[in-house]
């Protein structure tokens, strides 16, 4: 018989897989994402150091609407580019943590380039 394959297992797999590849440094730093089912989080990390630099999701006080939707992922990715612009981060490297590149991924990313953030 066939076992069913664990979703949250497969995206940990595929996350370690791009992490092999993807690293942040203190010159260009990794935006990181992760989407629970409710809300959305972005973290711009630099691995060198490992510290994170900027963090911003869909329960933080500036933030305002439902954290479960697109509108709600682009005003994040537009929440933590303005952070990163003020602490002087203008490029990043995009780690989509594991998740396919659609849907509220993308929309963060978007809403990232839109208010500055180059990747």
């Amino acid at each position: 018989m066939f076992s069913k394959e664990n979703r949250q297992e497969a995206r940990k797999r595929r996350h370690l897989r791009i992490r092999k590849k993807v690293s942040g440094t203190s010159e260009k730093p990794r935006l990181a994402v992760f989407r629970s089912e409710k809300n959305i989080y972005a973290q711009i990390i630099d691995d060198v150091a490992q510290r994170t630099l900027v963090a911003a999701s869909s329960l933080d006080k500036e933030f305002n609407g439902v954290g479960s939707n697109k509108e709600a992922a682009r005003e994040v990715g537009k929440l933590i580019a303005k952070k990163a612009i003020e602490k002087g981060i203008k490029s990043v490297v995009f780690d989509r943590g594991g998740f396919i590149y659609h849907g509220r991924i993308k929309e963060l990313a978007e809403g990232a380039r839109e208010a500055g953030l180059e990747f």
